[in-house]
């Protein structure tokens, strides 16, 4: 299949775009494998009691999953998208056996090594995948159905696993879970997903973005929009990092039952997960900065106010908000990343965009559980709320929207059009 015969856009390849986000969903539910409960098994079955070391987990993932990015991007052009899409499940299949039957919580830690790889590959390349068959437009509508799959799925499965464990107990009936996703995500890799190396040499021609000058230091920091998105991208896994790791425990000191956790646990990234379904069309349409800014200024007040939250309905709202201010930045990170860049640099943009995004779980579970033995929960959660609101205060002074008739958002709250004649107008030339 030559170039020239490929068509780009979400409606002309609904169809292997479509099962790109169901396999994605397979994805997101092996995180939800370990959301509720895993915590859970530190304290009861290991006994263990350290913050720091019930959070280790969480600090493998994440530098595994993080270095995983960096070289699926690095490695995309060159093996292709689906092989390594494919070479994800195949690391992944011992990972619900280990978890069912492990004898210490070492074995753990190395399911957790084997989890980062498989979600560094699969998700990397469904990203990829997803971004180069929509083109230029779209690309944030795209990047909404693909993380609302994903986390959609860790939400699902996370209230599961909940439910199973409070029902059944902690081990092994919730993992039954993990062997039914890797099968349809494996089988359904190697046999309905093709690769998309000419949809990418299709945009290639026609794409007048320059190329980076050095691709890491360009995404990591010296660019001002991709440095940005990069540094707020590290900050959103920071929290959810801490989120991930303290919630249960938070919870649990609270008096909150293993069912009530498994709730709480769910509704983050259910809201992170549907709202992305709204986000990632708004992404298309308002300035990124304005997306981005937001979003993150969402998260830091829920964070802050955490602290104070004592009942059921505290959490499910501060959860939901933090969901939400989530759902505004995740799909808009990766379309910004897309925008800025040259097709031939996306791949290895968005690896190393994802490298730093994603080592924010391990830096978040690390500074999580130092404070969190040191001095409190509370002033883990505090400090990693304040360290969110700088990363919305360096998206506001360093970021600049593109001219390509975006919006603003406060523009457009602020001098909604009255007529149709001044909706033309504001679709035609939006100042940003």
């Amino acid at each position: 299949m030559e170039s020239k015969d490929i068509s780009l856009g979400l409606k002309e390849n609904w169809k292997q775009f479509s099962l790109l986000v169901i396999i994605n969903g397979f994805v997101g539910g092996m995180v939800g494998l370990e959301r509720s409960i895993l915590p859970r098994i530190a304290d009861v079955e290991f006994h263990i009691a350290a913050k720091t070391a019930i959070l280790s987990f969480i600090i493998v993932f994440g530098i595994v999953k993080a270095i995983t990015n960096y070289y699926t991007g690095a490695l995309a052009d060159k093996f292709g998208r689906k092989k390594l899409l494919v070479a994800g499940w195949i690391i992944g299949i011992p990972i619900p056996f280990i978890l069912m039957f492990a004898p210490s919580w070492s074995w753990i830690i190395a399911a957790n090594v084997l989890l980062g790889i498989n979600q560094g590959l699969t998700w990397s390349s469904t990203v990829v995948m997803k971004i180069d068959l929509v083109g230029e437009k779209q690309r944030g509508f795209a990047m909404g159905l693909n993380e609302f799959a994903g986390y959609i799925a860790v939400a699902i499965i996370a209230f599961l696993t909940g439910w199973i464990a409070s029902e059944y107990g902690i081990r092994p009936y919730p993992f039954y879970l993990g062997i039914g996703l890797i099968s349809l995500g494996l089988l359904g890799s190697i046999f309905l997903i093709k690769d998309t190396k000419h949809h990418v040499a299709k945009e290639t021609i026609s794409n007048t973005i320059p190329r980076l000058k050095n691709i890491f230091w360009d995404t990591t920091w010296k660019d001002k929009n991709l440095g940005s998105v990069t540094q707020a991208g590290l900050i959103n896994n920071l929290n959810d990092g801490m989120a991930w790791g303290v919630f249960p425990i938070l919870l649990a000191t609270k008096g909150f039952t293993i069912g009530e956790i498994g709730i709480v646990a769910s509704i983050y990234p259910a809201v992170w997960g549907i709202g992305q379904l709204f986000t990632g069309r708004m992404a298309d349409k308002f300035c990124k900065k304005d997306m981005l800014y937001i979003g993150m200024l969402l998260q830091a007040i829920a964070l802050v106010t955490l602290i104070w939250a004592n009942t059921m309905l505290h959490f499910i709202l501060l959860s939901s908000i933090l969901g939400w201010g989530t759902a505004m930045v995740y799909p808009t990170f990766l379309a910004t990343v897309a925008e800025n860049t040259n097709p031939q640099d996306r791949a290895k943009s968005i690896g190393i965009f994802r490298l730093w995004r994603d080592l924010g779980y391990a830096i978040g579970a690390i500074l999580t559980g130092i404070i969190a033995d040191l001095i409190s929960i509370n002033a883990a959660i505090l400090f990693i709320g304040l360290l969110t609101l700088a990363s919305a205060l360096i998206i506001e002074y360093r970021m600049k929207c593109k001219k390509d008739g975006s919006v603003k958002i406060w523009g457009w709250i602020t001098n909604r059009p009255s007529s149709k004649k001044n909706r033309e107008l504001e679709t035609q030339d939006n100042p940003v």
